[in-house]
């Protein structure tokens, strides 16, 4: 974790097209950006709920990532994912608006926006660098790796039978997990799929993968930390069913019985900006309504 002193002159707004209701937050931004005198520009989402001119339209989240100081990402978990997956590799850290539910990733909410557009100006910020993973199947050598920020997710299809998978890490066997599935996640992802299935929440700043099966047919299975420099290989041991491997739920490829495919941490990062003030334990209070208790 850095802090770093610099000034935004531009910055690229993205936006789920879905979330109409953020259509008055982006308009905030837009103007308090623009009183800071920084240069705004637009994915095609936002440019639609701003109504904007083509002229200020970068196409793509890899494009802005590019060719500006900050992205701020309106819309939930799901729209800072398909970002950060868009985006890794470019210049600009994301600021995550949260227009949705829980946000574990969104720094800020919508109501919040004067005060954090305070704090970005007066340096009182971090940067958090998040790693990405990424899955390798060694069979299929014309499918480029699928990359991703919380989790892949190894289950079944539409058949609702259990699967049986075989890992090992390192070319070391681990186990043979036999259920719904299997979930490799980084330590971002520890507070989404992995969290619903058991799985412990990890420190984003560990550089730990999780293991964790879903809905595991022995009582014995149970989740597991390992290091994130490690190569985690599953074998598709179901020859009869449908076996499917998924990106934060987003990017989807059918595995074929028999083989296997690789999981590693990426080369690649991406920056979350926090703000001075909030941190990983406390938005852990806020989102899991945490209490504590008195003896």
């Amino acid at each position: 974790m850095k802090k770093l002193h610099k000034q935004f002159r531009k910055v690229g707004i993205i936006a789920n097209p879905e979330k109409g209701h953020c259509r008055k937050a982006i308009s905030t931004a837009v103007r308090l950006l623009q009183d800071h005198g920084a240069d705004v520009l637009y994915d095609p989402g936002a440019a639609c709920l701003a109504t904007i001119s083509e002229d200020d339209v970068v196409l793509d989240a890899n494009g802005l990532s590019k060719t500006t100081d900050l992205l701020l990402v309106f819309g939930g978990d799901g729209t800072i994912l398909r970002v950060a997956r868009e985006a890794a590799g470019g210049r600009a850290p994301l600021l995550g608006i949260n227009t949705g539910r829980l946000g574990f990733l969104s720094a800020v909410t919508t109501s919040e926006l004067p005060e954090a557009f305070d704090k970005i100006w007066a340096n009182a910020f971090v940067f958090e660098s998040r790693p990405l993973i990424e899955a390798h199947l060694p069979y299929r050598p014309e499918v480029a790796n699928l990359t991703a920020m919380n989790e892949f997710v190894i289950s079944r299809g539409d058949v609702s039978r259990i699967i049986e998978l075989e890992v090992s890490v390192d070319g070391e066997a681990l186990t043979r997990y036999r259920g719904d599935g299997l979930i490799v996640s980084s330590p971002t992802g520890s507070t989404a799929y992995s969290l619903a299935a058991g799985g412990a929440i990890v420190s984003p700043n560990a550089n730990v993968f999780a293991l964790t099966p879903i809905c595991p047919h022995a009582l014995s299975n149970r989740s597991v930390i390992v290091s994130l420099d490690s190569i985690v290989s599953v074998s598709i041991l179901s020859t009869k069913l449908s076996t499917i491997l998924s990106a934060d739920g987003q990017v989807r490829e059918v595995l074929s019985p028999g083989k296997s495919l690789e999981i590693r941490r990426s080369q690649r990062e991406i920056q979350l900006m926090r703000l001075e003030g909030s941190s990983f334990f406390q938005t852990l209070r806020q989102k899991l309504q945490w209490r504590g208790a008195t003896i």
